[in-house]
């Protein structure tokens, strides 16, 4: 099995949930009790700061596989209303734990007007490197629509204090296909996102989930929403503008000046191993994933029976995966949609050696469409039509990623 080297911490915390967001959250809101002016954060809420005392338990219940941790990364919620001194509280349970290497990519996520310059500067003070700044829109309109608590003015502020604090490493985060969203609003903020220099670009095309807000007050096809034919319209935009501004499109959602590709994420897209802390974070390990409760006491009732049993956590799902059923075809799955996703696609010798010969001529087999639509490429190309064995196979940028889903599916029907 693959050394374990990166561990994700989900911190659920928000001042009000987003629109469309169906992530395990816990609304703190904005005000704490007493009509205090100050806002909510990990530093007056009594709630924040018991949730990390039982995350730091969690963490100290697992068992290292001997690798340092090579990439941390903070999700959430709203990771910047952890105070300074609870994330260096979840770092030294980490490090003490597995240990952390001094070279080691940690990233946060943080929203605008959720933290000031000497917060901030505390982050990166702890070992924090990497910040991604949910941005999602610069229209006031539709950060209103999407229900996000933060403003045009908000977001420069925060890029500013983000550059002041010293970080040279930041992400943004915008949507695409918000309702009533139009191309000429979406260019405008990709063209500013451009303008605050950002390293690294997320922009993430919004699906309707079961159970958001969204779910309930839009269904597909309406007309608040963007056309199927708008969204492929806005993702190629979006991929002509990045590119014409030296971004490289490394992945289906994912831009980065070079060298600084996330490589936290990288490690979910080569399907590798990764520790997952927290309410409803996932953890990989041993072959198996595994999900926590999604809600806060079930999350807490469940750490404490895990620490009550003899086995570490890590071992428990080690002893699962021995017995798991189907294995390799799902294997081979999980392999193609996650690094189908990296634009440098799979080494075809590498999928032979670890899935067959038999497998890999099959899967080239059903592609064949789909090579001669443009849509899936391999490079450099063969020079007949035997199996590939020096190639790498990859979705076509932009139509290939478009249609990702129309080739996956053709894939999982050859081996359901």
């Amino acid at each position: 099995m693959s050394p374990v080297r990166s561990a994700y911490i989900h911190i659920p915390f928000c001042r009000r949930r987003c629109y469309y967001c169906d992530f395990p959250v816990s609304v703190v809101g904005d005000k704490p009790p007493g009509g205090s002016g100050a806002q909510i954060n990990g530093s007056n809420s009594g709630t924040i700061a018991q949730y990390v005392q039982v995350l730091c338990q969690e963490i100290r219940q697992y068992v290292s596989s001997g690798e340092l941790l090579q990439t941390v990364f903070f999700g959430g919620g709203t990771p910047s209303l952890l105070s300074v001194e609870q994330l260096n509280q979840i770092l030294t349970a980490l490090d003490q734990q597995f240990g952390i290497a001094t070279d080691a990519e940690i990233s946060m996520e943080i929203d605008p007007a959720t933290f000031d310059l000497a917060q901030v500067k505390g982050y990166k003070a702890a070992g924090v490197n990497r910040v991604s700044l949910g941005v999602q829109a610069f229209q006031p309109e539709l950060l209103q629509v999407a229900g996000r608590s933060h403003t045009v003015a908000d977001i420069l502020m925060a890029v500013d204090l983000i550059q002041q604090a010293g970080f040279t490493n930041l992400s943004l985060d915008l949507i695409s296909g918000l309702p009533h969203q139009t191309l000429e609003q979406w260019e405008e903020s990709l063209e500013q996102a451009i303008a605050l220099s950002p390293t690294h670009l997320s922009c993430y095309d919004l699906i309707v989930e079961a159970g958001t807000p969204f779910s309930r007050q839009y269904k597909l096809g309406n007309t608040p929403l963007p056309s199927d034919e708008m969204a492929a319209e806005m993702y190629r935009t979006a991929q002509r503008l990045l590119a014409a501004n030296k971004f490289e499109h490394y992945e289906i959602s994912n831009y980065a000046k070079p060298g600084y590709q996330c490589q936290h994420n990288r490690v979910y897209w080569k399907n590798r191993p990764f520790y997952g802390f927290g309410m409803g974070a996932t953890s990989y390990l041993y072959g198996e994933r595994f999900a926590r409760p999604r809600k806060t006491w079930e999350y807490y009732e469940w750490v404490k029976q895990e620490g009550r049993r003899e086995k570490a956590v890590g071992e428990d799902e080690r002893v699962r995966s021995q017995t798991r059923v189907g294995k390799p075809a799902l294997d081979l799955l999980d392999t193609l949609m996650l690094g189908l996703r990296l634009a440098e696609g799979l080494d075809m010798a590498w999928l032979i050696e670890q899935f067959g010969e038999e497998a890999i001529a099959r899967l080239w087999k059903c592609l064949q469409p789909y090579l001669q639509d443009g849509l899936v490429a391999i490079v450099p190309a063969p020079k007949d039509d035997q199996l590939p064995t020096s190639s790498h196979l990859r979705l076509t940028d932009p139509e290939g990623f478009l249609l990702s889903n129309v080739v996956l599916t053709t894939i999982f029907e050859e081996f359901e």
